[in-house]
């Protein structure tokens, strides 16, 4: 498949055109997902469009390896997962899929990377190996042409005094941090800086309770001095990001697709704005299986847009593996 179509589409004709053929593909070469598809009883002459494409079970990539064919990957990328829980690992064929995918998103929600600088506050990502969002991170920082772009860990002192100088500077910057360290920094300081870009990227990983997004991002606003909280929504399973530039609402880049399942017969998909399962369809995972059905519970909107609401309560499906068995 050439990547070139797949970072071209424009539209919904292309989009379903392309998922077809990249289903047909995945079938044939990505073993876990052709035999879950065959265990399914799914006859393949009758998915005629996107909708009718089986999701696979996000769950499958902490316990089978998810790989078109048998090449060597050029970087494996793993979740961070809690203690002695098993850990989702992502065998990325070819990483400049991965590189072009992020850098383009970024340019078509946010423009120039170069512009920008680029401050990270993300010390649960940074203290393990195998981190996707930190890989991405890592180039924008390179890519940024702002010598204060740079990681912070735990140096809160160290990032106001940055933020107060690129205020002063009225240079374009963007904070992206894991949602407890954002907190962990306006509990001890704070400024206003209505210009800033706050980006969350979720998550307390343990850290701290868990709140609503209305009061985190209310707090968070507070903190920082500005209208409204960014968030970027992705995972070590994907190779694709979704942006929300407010009120958590996320919008896709056009090569990937957010589709809500029912919750109880999880081959039946729902209407919008009903909650549900948080399907995706992300055709930069060529090389691995870009049908995928998540964790999350959400609820899409006409436009192409959708929100998370949470998550399953018990997120591993028990017996899944069975699914896989030849």
């Amino acid at each position: 498949m050439d990547t070139d179509r797949i970072f071209s589409i424009s539209n919904d004709q292309e989009f379903e055109a392309i998922s077809l053929e990249v289903f047909n593909y995945q079938v044939q070469h990505c073993q876990v997902y052709g035999r879950f598809v065959a265990n399914l009883g799914i006859n393949l002459d009758l998915v005629k469009d996107y909708k009718s494409i089986p999701y696979l079970p996000i769950e499958f990539f902490k316990s089978q390896t998810i790989s078109c064919d048998s090449a060597v990957a050029d970087e494996i990328f793993s979740s961070s997962g809690t203690s002695g829980m098993a850990q989702s690992q992502h065998l990325v064929k070819d990483i400049s899929v991965y590189i072009e995918s992020y850098r383009k998103a970024f340019q078509l929600f946010y423009g120039d990377i170069g512009k920008y600088a680029i401050l990270a506050l993300l010390p649960s990502y940074q203290e393990r190996e195998g981190s996707s969002l930190i890989y991405m991170v890592n180039d924008f920082i390179g890519l940024s042409n702002q010598l204060k772009s740079g990681y912070f860990l735990y140096d809160h002192q160290s990032l106001h005094d940055t933020l107060t100088e690129l205020k002063e500077s009225k240079i374009p910057t963007l904070l992206i941090g894991v949602t407890y360290a954002l907190l962990d920094f306006v509990d001890s300081h704070s400024i206003e800086f209505p210009e800033l870009t706050v980006m969350e990227t979720g998550g307390m990983k343990g850290k701290r309770k868990e709140i609503l997004r209305t009061e985190l991002h209310q707090i968070l606003c507070k903190g920082f001095g500005v209208p409204v909280i960014h968030s970027e929504y992705g995972m070590t399973e994907l190779l694709s990001q979704a942006y929300s530039k407010g009120g958590g609402i996320f919008h896709c880049p056009p090569w990937m697709k957010v589709i809500t399942r029912d919750t109880n017969d999880p081959l039946s998909l729902l209407a919008h704005e009903q909650t549900g399962g948080i399907n995706i369809i992300d055709l930069a995972n060529i090389n691995s299986c870009s049908f995928l059905a998540t964790q999350d519970l959400g609820r899409t909107f006409h436009d192409g847009s959708f929100e998370i609401l949470g998550r399953y309560d018990n997120s591993d499906i028990r017996g899944c593996n069975l699914l896989v068995q030849s």
